[in-house]
């Protein structure tokens, strides 16, 4: 039946063509956007996943930063430590010396107190962002710092922080309001003139008084010679700082593995956020040959229903000559 009212094939190729367009439109979004899934309407299952793995990411960002100054901080102590060692090493060496008999060994204290206000100075400037793990002028122990290490979220969707951890009493060298919290403020007992050796201490030394500092008075000798000092109480000095070196060269070492993990730790951040960022973009990334296909065959389709309902509109113009006379 042929109605002026109603054009049935107009309106069925009207229809086509809204529905052209509205693909062609969602074709054109994920073209000028490089979406598949832009919004919650697109899919709301993926889109849920990527919002939360990219607000995952922003955080390991931030993690990664933290571990950059973690691990400035661990390096920054690791260095003054290193140098420590290596004074100790010179004291040590100075202290062999003073062993020779007829040397001057109120020269070599010089050389010594020179050494010590060296250890001093390196410690005081082992200091990054406000913090320093070898000088410590505190009332209060410098304690444990911790460096975030990573974010984890779990299967039920609870998220933590993840922290490595440092005792600082392990590092701290001076500490100027209790001597006995510094690993060269502190006493060393050692035995000395004893032959044969009886494994028992029976003398005290300790290598720095920090200024201002209370003296540990007769309870302690400190490290210093004389043209008195004998062979006995330079082998003593000798012990406490081989025992000095070795809990010096335990805390370089664990400074040394800290530096590692943080490394190891960092790169395996970065490889984190960008297996991350892979997975999120097979969810919702468009695939641009597949978006341009199917563009260019929208195209040819909207020009075949616009030709369709120019074709069906011509068909009530054909009715008008039924009635021509």
């Amino acid at each position: 039946m042929t109605s002026i009212l109603t054009n049935t094939a107009a309106l069925a190729a009207l229809q086509t063509l809204r529905g052209i367009n509205r693909n062609m439109d969602e074709v054109q979004n994920r073209v000028s956007s490089g979406y598949r899934v832009e919004t919650a309407a697109d899919n709301a299952a993926y889109w849920s996943i990527a919002t939360t793995m990219r607000s995952d990411n922003s955080a390991l960002s931030t993690v990664e930063d933290a571990l950059g100054l973690g691990a400035a901080k661990v390096d920054t102590s690791y260095s003054a430590l290193n140098s420590v060692v290596d004074i100790m090493t010179t004291i040590k060496q100075k202290l062999v010396a003073a062993r020779e008999p007829g040397v001057d060994k109120s020269k070599i204290d010089k050389e010594l107190s020179e050494l010590k206000k060296q250890i001093e100075s390196a410690a005081q400037s082992a200091s990054f962002s406000g913090e320093n793990w070898l000088y410590n002028t505190s009332a209060n122990p410098i304690g444990t710092k911790s460096i975030v290490s990573s974010f984890t979220r779990s299967a039920s969707g609870s998220v933590a922080v993840t922290t490595l951890d440092y005792d600082t009493t392990n590092s701290v060298l001076i500490d100027t309001k209790n001597a006995s919290r510094g690993l060269l403020t502190n006493t060393y007992g050692v035995e000395q003139g004893n032959s044969p050796a009886t494994g028992t201490a029976n003398a005290t030394y300790y290598l720095i008084q920090p200024s201002g500092g209370t003296a540990w008075g007769g309870t302690a000798s400190s490290i210093t010679l004389t043209a008195t000092t004998t062979n006995a109480d330079v082998d003593g000095m000798l012990s406490a700082v081989e025992n000095m070196l070795k809990t010096l060269t335990n805390s370089a070492a664990t400074l040394g593995a800290i530096t590692k993990r943080i490394d190891l730790q960092s790169s395996f951040v970065a490889n984190l956020r960008s297996v991350i960022d892979k997975g999120v973009g097979r969810l919702v990334d468009a695939d641009m040959n597949e978006e341009s296909t199917r563009l260019k065959a929208l195209q040819t389709q909207q020009q075949l229903g616009i030709q369709a309902l120019s074709i069906a509109n011509t068909n009530s113009e054909n009715i008008l000559k039924l009635f021509q006379s």
